[in-house]
This record gives C-alpha cells, sequence and structure tokens, in this order.
C-alpha cells in the first residue's frame, strides 16, 4: 500500500529524478517545460519532438533567450547556463526518444491527435516510461483509454508561464499506480514546483475556476463592458478576465474547455457566443480601471463572486482537490488576491449567499452549496500534517512567500500542537519548511506597518506573535526545528525555540531585522544567550549586524544538534531527535546570564550596508539588560520593549516604508 504524505518531499521515491525527457510539442508551453525542467535538473537529456523543423529551431532560440535573460539579470551564471542549454536535442522523429525516462506531451488539445501521439510513444519508449499529458480539461481516463500500459500514464497539467509559475496539477485517475502519482508529485516538489492532486474530471480543479470565471465574464457583456468587468473584478484578482485571455489567447481555450464540461456535466456551461466572433478585448491592464455605475458594479460583483463561489463548493463538496490545494493554486497559478474558500470567509455566510441567490437566478443550473456555510471553512490553510510513527510532521506551506510567517500560520501550527500534545500516542512533534529552499523566511510585516511611532502598541503586537513561542517555551513533549533551507528573522526565532534543532549542510540562519531598522521583538535578543551562551559573539555578529550562520558553524556552536545531507535524512535526524528529547524537555532557564563583551562596532552591515546607530544602540542595550533580567519571562518583556521603542524610530519607518516599496533603506538620513 502507497503512503500518501501531505509533505511529497516525505515519500521515499520509487525511481530517481529522470535522466532522459522527452516534450512532445515545440509550441506555446512546450519550450517553457523544458525551460523549467533543464534549469531544474542541468544535466538532463532533454528532447523536443515536433512536426515542424521551423517550430523546433523556435523553441530552442526561446530557451537560450531565457537563459541569456536570466544571467543578465544576475540570476544565473555563464556556466549555468551553458548546462541548462546544453544536451537539448530537437527532433522530428519520435525514434529518438527511445532511451527516454519520462515522455511529456505538450501538444494541441485535440483528443485524437493525443491518442495517436501516445499510440507512437508507446510503442518506443520502455515499459516503465512514465507518460504524461499536459492538457487542461481532457480526462485522463479519455487521453489513455487505448493505451497498453495506462498505469504509467497521467495527466501533468502546468500552467503558463510554465518555467515560472510553479503551480503543476497532477491527475490522480482509477488506473494511474498511485505509486507514479506519489513519485511525480515528489519529483515536481523537489524541483521547485508546488504539485496538486486533483480527481479525473473535466477541466480538473484550477480550470474550472478560470474558466467558468472568463465565461460568466463574457455572460455579462449583455449589461457592460469589458473594461468595466475587468474594473470590477480586480478587487479580486490582479489582472481582470478579459486582459488575461488578451495576454494568452484565451478566447478559443475557454470555447473548447466549457464546451467539454457543458456536454458532460450541463447546459449552464456552454461558453458565450461572443468567444467566436472577437479576437481582442477592449479592456484596461491591471492597476488600471474605469469609472463603473454602482447598480452595474453591484451586478457584476454579485455575478463574479456568485460563480466562484458556486464552483469552488462544487469542487469542495465533489472532493474534486482538497480546500488547502484549491486557495493556494488560486493564488498561484490564476492570481487571486485570496483564494475563494479564504474570500467566502471573509465576505461571510450572509454576503456569499446573496451572490448564490443571484447567480441561481440569472444561471439555472449552477451548483450550489450542499453542506452548511461552516463547513467549508473547517481546514489547514497554511500547514500540512502528516504522521511518522509516533511523531507528527507540521510542514510550513507558504510557498509563494518562502513559507514566512504571519497570523493564520502561527495560530495553525498552534492549533495542531495543542490538539495532539496530551495524546499518549504522539511522542513529539517535527517543524519543517514546503520545499527545498526555505524552512521559514520570517515573519510578514502585516499588522505592524500601522504600529509605526506607537511604542505600546508595538510592544503588545510583539508579545502577541510571540504567543505560539510561549507555548513552545512551556511545553513538555519535544518539538525539533528540521531547517531544510534559509531560517531568516522570525523564521530563526521559531527554531531557536523548539527544543532541538537539525539542519541541511547546506542551510543559513540570519537575523536581518536591524536592515530594516528594527529590533528583533519576539526573543532574539534574549535566548540564544541563555540557550547557547558560548555562541554569544556569533549572535552579537547576527543581530547587530546581520550576519549569516551557516549550518555547519551553527554545529560547531551546539546550536544545531545535527546536520543532515539531504530532505530525507533530515526528516529522520529530526524524528530521531524528537524521540531523543521525550521525557527530557526543560524549560529555558531564570536568573541572569553572562554573555560575551559586545564591543564598539561602526553602524554598517555585513553586506554593507549602512545601519542606524539609534537602533543599533537600543539593540544593545536590549540584549544587556535582558541577560541582567531575574527571570525569563522578564527578558522577554525586555525585547518585547525594545521592540516597541525600535517602532518610534525614523529608521524603522525608512526600513518598512524600503521594504513596501522594494528598494533598499536610506539610513544615512536617519539617526
Amino acid at each position: 500500500m502507497i503512503t500518501r504524505f501531505a509533505n511529497p518531499l516525505l515519500a521515499t521515491p520509487s525511481r530517481p529524478l529522470p535522466g532522459a525527457v522527452a516534450v512532445i510539442g515545440a509550441g506555446t508551453i512546450g519550450p517553457d517545460i523544458c525551460y523549467y525542467l533543464k534549469s531544474a535538473i542541468p544535466n538532463l537529456k532533454l528532447y523536443i519532438v515536433d512536426i515542424s523543423r521551423e517550430a523546433l529551431e523556435r523553441a530552442l532560440q526561446r530557451i537560450h533567450d531565457y537563459a541569456a535573460k536570466a544571467v543578465a539579470k544576475g540570476r544565473m551564471s555563464e556556466a549555468q547556463a551553458a548546462a541548462v542549454t546544453g544536451n537539448i536535442i530537437g527532433t522530428l522523429d519520435y525514434g529518438d526518444i527511445a532511451d527516454a525516462d519520462w515522455v511529456l506531451e505538450a501538444a494541441t488539445e485535440n483528443i485524437d491527435l493525443k491518442r495517436k501521439i501516445f499510440a507512437q510513444v508507446e510503442a518506443i519508449v520502455r515499459p516503465d516510461a512514465l507518460i504524461t499529458s499536459n492538457t487542461s480539461s481532457l480526462p485522463a481516463a479519455q487521453i489513455f483509454s487505448q493505451l497498453k500500459h495506462p498505469e504509467r500514464a497521467t495527466v501533468t497539467h502546468f500552467f503558463a508561464p510554465a518555467w515560472r509559475n510553479p503551480v503543476v496539477e497532477v491527475i490522480g485517475w482509477k488506473k494511474a499506480n498511485p505509486a507514479i502519482v506519489e513519485y511525480l508529485r515528489w519529483l515536481f516538489c523537489v524541483t521547485g514546483k508546488v504539485p496538486l492532486v486533483t480527481a479525473d474530471v473535466a477541466c480538473f480543479m484550477l480550470d474550472r475556476i478560470f474558466d467558468n470565471w472568463c465565461n460568466e465574464a463574457a455572460l455579462l457583456l449583455d449589461r457592460a463592458t469589458a473594461a468595466e468587468v475587468d474594473s470590477v473584478a480586480t478587487e479580486f484578482v490582479h489582472a481582470g478576465p478579459f486582459y488575461v485571455l488578451n495576454l494568452a489567447n484565451g478566447n478559443p481555450i475557454i470555447t473548447e474547455t466549457n464546451t467539454l464540461q457543458a456536454d458532460v456535466e450541463g447546459e449552464h456551461y456552454r461558453p458565450a457566443r461572443v468567444f467566436g466572433s472577437v479576437e481582442t478585448w477592449l479592456t484596461v491592464p491591471p492597476g488600471k480601471r474605469v469609472e463603473v455605475p454602482t447598480e452595474t458594479n453591484e451586478a457584476v460583483r454579485d455575478r463574479l463572486l456568485g460563480i466562484l463561489i458556486s464552483q469552488t463548493v462544487d469542487i469542495f463538496d465533489r472532493h474534486i482537490g482538497e480546500p488547502a490545494d484549491l486557495d493556494l493554486g488560486c493564488r498561484q497559478a490564476l492570481g487571486f488576491k485570496k483564494g475563494p474558500l479564504d474570500l467566502m470567509g471573509d465576505l461571510g455566510e450572509a454576503a456569499a449567499g446573496r451572490a448564490l441567490i443571484r447567480l441561481r437566478e440569472e444561471r439555472t443550473g449552477m451548483p450550489m452549496p450542499k453542506q452548511a456555510f461552516a463547513s467549508y471553512q473547517n481546514f489547514l490553510r497554511h500547514v500540512l500534517v502528516d504522521d511518522i510513527d509516533d511523531v507528527k510532521v507540521i510542514t510550513l506551506r507558504r510557498p509563494e512567500a518562502l513559507n514566512a510567517l504571519h497570523d493564520e500560520m502561527t495560530d495553525e501550527i498552534l492549533s495542531v500542537i495543542r490538539r495532539f500534545e496530551r495524546k499518549s500516542k504522539v511522542t513529539g512533534f517535527v517543524i519543517v519548511g514546503y520545499g527545498q529552499r526555505a524552512f521559514c523566511a520570517g515573519g510578514d510585516i502585516g499588522r505592524f506597518v500601522n504600529m509605526l511611532g506607537d511604542a505600546p502598541a508595538s510592544a503588545q503586537y510583539a508579545r502577541d506573535c510571540s504567543r505560539l513561542l510561549i507555548h513552545l517555551d512551556q511545553m513538555k513533549k519535544p518539538v525539533v526545528a528540521a531547517v531544510n533551507g534559509m531560517a531568516l528573522g522570525g523564521g530563526f526565532e521559531l527554531a531557536m525555540r523548539c527544543h532541538g534543532m537539525v539542519a541541511l549542510k547546506n542551510a543559513w540562519m540570519q537575523l536581518p531585522e536591524i536592515t530594516l531598522g528594527i529590533v528583533h521583538g519576539i526573543g532574539a535578543m534574549v535566548v540564544p544567550y541563555r540557550r547557547w551562551p558560548d555562541a554569544a559573539a556569533d549572535f552579537h555578529g547576527m543581530l547587530r549586524q546581520g550576519k549569516r550562520l551557516d549550518a555547519t558553524r551553527a554545529f560547531e556552536l551546539g546550536v544545531v544538534d545535527e546536520l543532515a545531507d539531504d530532505y530525507p535524512s533530515l526528516i529522520e535526524a529530526a524524528v530521531r531527535r524528537a524521540r531523543g528529547l521525550a521525557g527530557k524537555v526543560a524549560g529555558i532557564a531564570d536568573g541572569p546570564v553572562e554573555i560575551a563583551e559586545m564591543r564598539h562596532i561602526e553602524p554598517v552591515s555585513a553586506s554593507g550596508q549602512a545601519l542606524s546607530a539609534e537602533v543599533i544602540r537600543i539593540m544593545e542595550t536590549a540584549i544587556c539588560a535582558a541577560a541582567a533580567a531575574p527571570t525569563f519571562a522578564a527578558a522577554l518583556e525586555v525585547g518585547y520593549l525594545a521592540w516597541g521603542e525600535s517602532a518610534c524610530t525614523a529608521a524603522a519607518r525608512e526600513g518598512i516604508t524600503a521594504f513596501q516599496e522594494k528598494r533598499k533603506p536610506d539610513f544615512t538620513r536617519t539617526p
């Protein structure tokens, strides 16, 4: 029996990363998939197959252009670019791909064509080679119905641009070997993607949202212009439906996908006729809007909300996909500002109900909720929970923010721990980050922006943000941080408050708040000096100058208990450490502590950035006062108050403003 872990990287893959991949189709999305694959697996042998030599040449040129642009922007070295663009074979002959470990079809959305392609492929490749289709709407059961070995085939649906958009839908259909689905989840996750498993229905999960959102927009043209619809829609999305359709030449796609859905599920899904007579929509770009009359605005808004909620509850009720995956996919793949289930929660039952009533009256047949409103809100949005025997593994999953903490994630971690910490069958917990880049990239600035200049409110905010950490301090069951990548700011503070810490050898930690003109309010000026006093000099540099701490150095200092080579061994080490700490968890000691002398430094960061001398002074004073505090609680209070004091400086306002504006702060204009 195959165990499905919520976190794909907890699984042991059934095969290694592919050594040779063939992408069928050199048109719109095929070259983008190729660039993603070669960027993630540079030593990969890659075939691009097409019926046109010119199309192959254009595809190869596009890959070279992508790599050249990455080098020009400093995102890739010349050597890396050479590896990405090397060992790519463009071919017209299917016979060339006999050694492929994985064949990925990205041809036109035509089921007869796809079946023809797969018949050719299956006659050539090994029986154990993976076969997947990039279709956005055609069910796997239809595409692969004529394969001799359908168990090794499924749909892997990428979203444009495929080299950059992280989401991939992996379809779990009845004839697919579950081990193949799990392998693909692992493969995508290890190569930087976010795989979402969905049921094998027409249009799967995310295209049900997108296609019907766009179709509803077209049906609203009887009462609003395209520019008006897009202007209303930008309350919910970064770019309106008509703008996106122009960008993607999407009119034929909506016609095709909604025709399929209508044929399968009912006439209410039939595409708007206007798609057949318009090539380009007259609309407004993101960030722009036209004035919309109040009555028109209300009608358009209700219908857009209605179709969004209708499709969302249908996906939920029919178990087409997981609710957290739906919200994440809509944000990451489709550009929604909030996931539809979160949006429903914000709207409340009355407002959501009004939108559905209008949709039901004007669009007979659309799905309506089959459960109580509260049922659609009862799920974890930002963390995944898995069992490895007697240990609960909590994975922080906010890939769009490198797993950064915010209030909702903090409360979810706390809720999981509170739910299981008294269970006799649970020995302990492991906290790890999703993917291979980050454990946790700090904390979202969130509400703090509105508290600049208000010391008491800022100090209280720091206390509020410490609720999870205070709970960890008081726990009897062990919690171990498995640092799988960068751990920044509040992310490192979370790891420090766990009772044990293991890390990948290439992981690193940093406390960069000083570069934003603020101090660390939730324990970083207190905890390391009490837990690892011999490492005080290193922490002085981290706190006052934003110096990095590599995992190997952290291990030498005793901050990290064990180093690991890869994600599986990291989890093994973390689980082992949690079991080893069972019954031995001790809180952080009270009483004053001795710390290494803080020598005078110039207000310059480790990277050469000018810093605020005033904020460094606030930090140094707080570190010394916290070390002298009679209790651990009193020491933490020193940190909260220092955070509030730093929030009232000109440096804090400059640093936070610069962060919001995505520029480097200029502390030469502040004390």
